[in-house]
């Protein structure tokens, strides 16, 4: 399995705190079935001022602690970027970095409250320079809770999703863990992730949250979700996108946006 979003890189952001922390939840990580991982600390202007140069020195770093300490985990470079107006600028001029820096796919997060009113010109501002926005934890977003038709708009349009799997398991709450469910069983989803910051209270689990889990979703979804999806990406490829089901979810999808992202699909 590949996690492509984790807070693994020591001392970057709330993810692990030093070199030790980070060795202990790579080797959760490989423990948990996981071979390939995308660091992905967070971007916010004011707050974590990551630059792309310092994020991959980072990686690099760590991939060369994991080989001495004979830890099998393979990281990538990548960041989660708070969705901030001048994303699209900032790609332009080379200071954004994508996941594993393949100038193709960028996990993004919204405020855990709402969803931004200028969300969708930026998903349609970075589609047209070739990058695939991928929405990080909607199911911890109290507006998409609420109105999951909000978000087959915008997958609809062209975006990507990651579930958590701890959102699945109950760990963030009973209303992250209803909408998880909801989002994962209506092709709402794309990959399934651990959006681990510790080896103890947010490790990077995915095989045992999966084996909680597995009587409340679909999981023929399972081996796409974790392992086909998030190969894909790392490679760039295009990601497979099923129906989404429930029309009533769907609100528009007409638009030249929709007419975009069929280029991209």
């Amino acid at each position: 399995m590949i996690d492509i979003h984790a807070h693994i890189l020591p001392g970057m952001d709330d993810g692990a705190g030093d070199i030790d922390e980070a060795l202990n939840m790579a080797r959760i990580a490989v423990a948990e079935g996981i071979t390939g991982l995308i660091a992905t600390p967070h971007v916010a202007s004011g707050l974590y001022c990551h630059t792309k140069e310092q994020i991959t020195a980072a990686v690099n770093s760590l991939n060369n602690l994991l080989d001495k300490a004979q830890i099998p985990l393979q990281l990538y470079p990548g960041a989660e970027y708070l969705l901030e107006p001048d994303i699209p600028q900032r790609l332009r001029a080379g200071e954004i970095l994508t996941l594993n820096n393949g100038g193709k796919y960028l996990l993004v997060e919204f405020p855990f409250t709402s969803v931004p009113v200028y969300a969708e010109n930026i998903f349609f501002e970075l589609m047209l320079q070739g990058v695939t926005p991928v929405i990080a934890h909607p199911e911890r977003n109290a507006e998409l809770q609420k109105h999951p038709g909000r978000l087959a708009n915008l997958i609809e349009k062209g975006a990507l999703a990651q579930v958590t799997t701890g959102s699945l398991a109950g760990l963030f709450g009973d209303k992250a863990e209803r909408a998880a469910v909801g989002m994962v069983n209506k092709c709402l989803a794309h990959f399934l992730a651990s959006d681990a910051h510790s080896s103890d209270k947010r490790p990077p689990a995915l095989k045992t949250l999966l084996n909680r889990i597995n009587q409340k979703i679909n999981t023929d979804t399972l081996e796409q979700l974790t392992e086909i999806n998030p190969e894909n990406l790392i490679q760039g490829k295009r990601i497979k996108r099923a129906e989404i089901k429930e029309n009533d979810l769907k609100q528009g999808g007409t638009g030249i946006l929709s007419k975009l992202a069929g280029i991209f699909k």
